[in-house]
């Protein structure tokens, strides 16, 4: 096996465990609701995604094809979610329910590897279109193949993928000149990096290779799907957010086994065109609806060109702000740079957990950042579609919902990594570690904490070490005057937008107090961005917040309320409201409710103003008590 380059790497999937807190609790959330709720979802036939199909492909239903294109990559989707659940719990009824569907998926595969129902159960041929989804599909099938046999140490899933890889190798290595401007939403590729690493059979890294090559070959590409321009030519994030980072996070995993500086250096730019330019306070990504490309191609679900970030049409799919955070966590495993870990933070504290509601059965496919009367725009044939202010439980597209329980159910695997120093440590809540380092010693670890309700984290040592390790503590970049001691020491260097090394040979009882300020902080945007020009938002920690009119008192408007430019917020913590949120409290300015249902303009005059007490909730627990307005961004006054 091609060696692996990356510089921190994952840890094995049962090494972490939650215990206790915030993401503890999200996680049996997903092992006690979501799971159950979204498998009744899947069994409706209106849904975009549509289990039974497998059982109709396989011969043992009479029926046609239901849901989309796409509908098999969201069910594999499910099973991986299933999987990563399994391995921390051995829940017996999680095994038998992944074994039923297996079966159907099994006897549904085409003896040549072939599996795509939506094609297989219609008239549709085989490649015959891209946005028939099958790389999609495909990818989601290696992926969820591999994460099964982890979690359970059967073949029964995994036999299924290496079939289908070959197959793929077979129809795409070498790639035919018809196929060439092939592919869509590239899950496929990370896919057969996944395989690669399971199998360490190089022909399904050699074709990851293909398929990310193939983006931008030539023959009439177009920016909506990353095929204009080849990624190691690119420096923009451009086109469907959701194929791009996709395609992105798959690249970084090519990177890291081919060593292929060309892929590194595009990525890194392309990175950074959407950080500084393309991406949300709250990491969301993919602004547009339906447009033009700065080359003029039509483009729709996408990047926007640079600093254009509307807050009440922002289309940001939970797909691809998921994505964002898939593809930073490999930037950061690939370079160890702090920036990358806090954008990952910021989507799964903001965007992953907004878009569902607080308990877990209902979901949203776009994550504005400003609502109005029930309404994002007033297009109704959109709202009808994804533009929802409302969640939902079962939708025409329903990939979202998937992608959120998949990622819920395995951030016990994404909160540590390790290199060849010794463990980092990503995300801070309860939980239990043993795993062993690259040393080849057992490193365990107790995490007492109640972050983010509370400021304090304590990790315990619980193995001792024979020799020096080093344990790297994230120090966000909002967590300002930080600290760290060691067995009540306190330690100097300790920086925010950083890893704080620690490095001795640890003793069983060592105890490291971590202590993040969880400082309330107004936040302006680039100048450039319009939308956001003269006003304001404000983060707590790793939560952005948004004001809903729920909060307001009858009669009173968002649009009423300003902000003084020395505002004095509180923060108060309320254990009843919203599963426990921390409330952000202050005194701003109400105006006057103005009438402008007669005219688009009318002549300002000063105008009296009042104080008000305003409260603020974190943006992920928006939309939860009933319809609302709401507004991320608010203006100065």
């Amino acid at each position: 096996m091609k060696h692996d380059i990356r510089k921190v790497k994952p840890l094995q999937m049962t090494d972490a465990r939650w215990t206790s807190g915030f993401w503890a609790d999200r996680f049996g959330l997903a092992h006690h609701e979501m799971i159950d709720s979204m498998e009744e979802a899947l069994q409706v036939k209106e849904n975009g995604a549509y289990m039974p199909n497998f059982e109709v492909a396989a011969g043992l239903k009479s029926d046609r094809h239901y849901g989309e294109d796409w509908s098999d990559g969201d069910c594999y989707k499910f099973l991986e979610a299933c999987a990563h659940v399994y391995a921390l719990t051995k829940d017996p009824k999680l095994d038998e329910k992944m074994d039923k569907y297996i079966g159907f998926i099994a006897k549904a595969q085409d003896e040549d590897g072939y599996i795509s129902t939506n094609v297989q159960l219609s008239h549709k041929q085989r490649w015959g279109q891209r946005i028939f989804h099958e790389d999609y599909n495909f990818g989601h099938l290696l992926t969820a193949a591999c994460v099964h046999h982890t979690a359970t140490g059967k073949d029964n899933f995994l036999n299924v993928a290496i079939k289908a890889a070959d197959y793929l190798n077979h129809t795409f290595n070498p790639c035919p000149k018809h196929l060439i401007h092939y592919g869509w939403n590239p899950s496929n590729i990370m896919g057969l990096v996944d395989l690669y690493r399971i199998t360490g059979n190089e022909q399904h890294l050699k074709l990851a290779d293909i398929f990310m090559t193939m983006r931008g070959a030539g023959y009439g590409g177009e920016d909506q799907n990353q095929d204009r321009t080849p990624l190691r030519e690119e420096s923009e994030a451009t086109g469907h957010a959701v194929t791009a980072v996709y395609l992105y996070a798959g690249a970084a995993d090519v990177y890291a086994h081919t060593q292929e500086e060309a892929i590194m250096n595009a990525l890194e730019k392309i990175w950074d065109n959407m950080y500084l330019k393309k991406m949300y306070i709250t990491g969301g990504i993919g602004s547009i609806y339906n447009g033009l490309s700065p080359n003029g191609d039509k483009i729709w679900e996408a990047f926007g060109t640079d600093y254009h970030l509307p807050n009440r049409s922002a289309y940001t799919e939970t797909c691809a702000n998921i994505g964002n955070a898939m593809w930073s966590m490999r930037m950061f495993d690939l370079t160890q740079n702090p920036k990358y870990m806090d954008v990952f933070e910021r989507v799964v504290y903001n965007n992953l957990l907004g878009s569902m509601s607080i308990d877990g059965h209902h979901f949203c496919y776009t994550n504005p950042l400003e609502t109005r009367g029930g309404k994002l725009f007033n297009h109704s044939s959109l709202q009808t579609q994804h533009f929802r202010t409302q969640r939902w439980f079962t939708h025409t597209c329903y990939c979202c919902p998937p992608q959120v329980l998949r990622t819920v159910a395995k951030l016990n695997q994404w909160a540590y990594g390790q290199s060849s120093e010794g463990l980092y440590v990503h995300l801070y809540s309860g939980n239990e570690l043993k795993t062993v380092l690259e040393s080849g010693e057992t490193l365990e670890l107790d995490v007492q904490t109640a972050f983010p309700a509370e400021e304090t984290v304590s990790l315990t040592v619980k193995s001792s070490l024979s020799q020096e390790t080093s344990i790297f503590l994230r120090i966000p970049a909002w967590a300002e005057k930080a600290s760290v001691k060691v067995n009540g020491k306190a330690l100097e260097g300790v920086a925010a937008g950083s890893y704080f090394e620690i490095r001795q040979a640890w003793k069983s009882g060592d105890v490291i107090e971590l202590v993040l300020p969880m400082q309330i902080r107004m936040i302006a945007a680039n100048p450039m961005v319009e939308e956001a020009r003269g006003q304001v938002a404000f983060t707590y920690g790793p939560f952005v917040y948004c004001l809903e009119s729920i909060d307001l008192p009858e009669g009173t408007g968002i649009d009423q309320i300003r902000i003084p430019h020395q505002i004095q917020l509180s923060a108060q913590y309320d254990g009843e409201l919203l599963g426990g949120v921390a409330r952000l409290q202050g005194t701003a300015v109400k105006l006057p409710a103005a009438d402008h249902s007669d005219a688009l303009y009318k002549p300002f005059s000063p105008v009296q103003t009042e104080d008000i007490q305003i409260s603020l909730v974190p943006y992920y627990a928006w939309n939860n008590r009933g319809q609302s307005d709401m507004s991320v961004w608010l203006p100065l006054i």
